[in-house]
């Protein structure tokens, strides 16, 4: 084989590995054969005939459910019940005045929760014979609240507290109702922080202990970081589901966006301003999971790297 040289005197050709040379020039860039260019070209086809069959198939099952719900007999008195616009521009600014106090909710208890689901949590995973009473009574209060529906849960606490008349106690049903949805849902987030905690393999902790730090610093510095990082989607989802679940604190009088659609429903006995309701829940709970689904399939991208433990 005869070799060339360039200006510059170094060798033009490629070496074995079929790598360019080091005289290689911005002429001897990559271009793509034409299988490989036939099957990208196959894949960009293939993609856009999926879009457009999705597009169409969502096309038709909507124009055939708008023609079942507007076909049927009843749907006139139904869209007057459920639909009227008089009553959606009515009930919409009261609504949302009652959101604020859903929104607040949703950020003291969710806080509250949080801490009191990890201390549960932490209780349940203590090791040693003298932590007995406690493991068993965190148990005992998972379990409980776990199974005691929301519902009456709220109702025992709301209607249940201030019958007692105990000194010093509210009767705020917005500061009863908090209480009711914390100690509720702080139930299902301690299963989900133990849940996390005991993913944690042993050796972990086994390590954190060899290198000179207590049972506490371990379950701090090292158990607890990646419990918490391992638990993040299903502790949104939970954030989520309590998001919705502030709206049953109207059962105690609490004017939110809820109470405020019932109010005017129950003067005009008209429903539309429950569908109001329920379309700001929706509004400001599509945020919230649409970030749940992007932080878990982050983890899931970042597990399957290797980027996470």
């Amino acid at each position: 084989m005869t070799l060339t040289k360039d200006d510059s005197g170094r060798d033009g050709t490629d070496d074995p590995s079929g790598m360019p040379g080091r005289g290689a020039t911005a002429d001897d860039a990559y271009v793509p054969s034409p299988r490989r260019r036939e099957r990208e070209r196959y894949r960009r086809t293939r993609a856009r005939r999926a879009t457009a069959l999705a597009a169409f198939s969502t096309l038709v099952t909507a124009v055939v459910l708008y023609l079942v719900v507007v076909g049927a007999p009843g749907w006139p008195r139904t869209r007057e019940t459920f639909f009227n616009g008089q009553y959606a521009r009515e009930a919409f600014p009261r609504v949302l005045d009652g959101l604020w106090l859903n929104v607040r909710l949703l950020l003291v208890c969710g806080a509250a929760v949080l801490v009191l689901g990890m201390l549960i949590a932490v209780a349940r995973t203590l090791r040693g014979p003298v932590f007995f009473p406690l493991r068993a009574l965190a148990a005992a209060y998972t379990d409980f609240f776990r199974g005691l529906p929301l519902i009456i849960n709220l109702m025992i606490v709301v209607l249940g507290v201030p019958a007692l008349r105990l000194q010093g106690v509210t009767v705020d049903p917005v500061l009863l109702g908090g209480t009711a949805l914390t100690l509720t849902y702080s139930a299902y987030v301690a299963e989900v922080f133990r849940a996390g905690i005991e993913s944690v393999h042993p050796s972990q902790r086994a390590a954190a202990r060899s290198l000179g730090l207590s049972n506490r610093q371990a379950l701090r510095h090292v158990v607890l970081p990646q419990a918490v990082r391992r638990q993040v989607p299903p502790l949104l989802n939970d954030l989520v589901s309590l998001q919705k679940d502030t709206g049953l604190v109207s059962i105690g009088g609490a004017i939110d966006a809820v109470r405020a659609a019932d109010i005017i429903v129950g003067r005009s006995l008209n429903y539309t301003p429950y569908i109001v309701a329920g379309l700001v829940f929706v509004a400001l709970t599509i945020p919230m999971t649409r970030f749940t689904d992007w932080v878990t399939a982050r983890m899931d991208r970042q597990r399957a790297q290797g980027g996470t433990t």
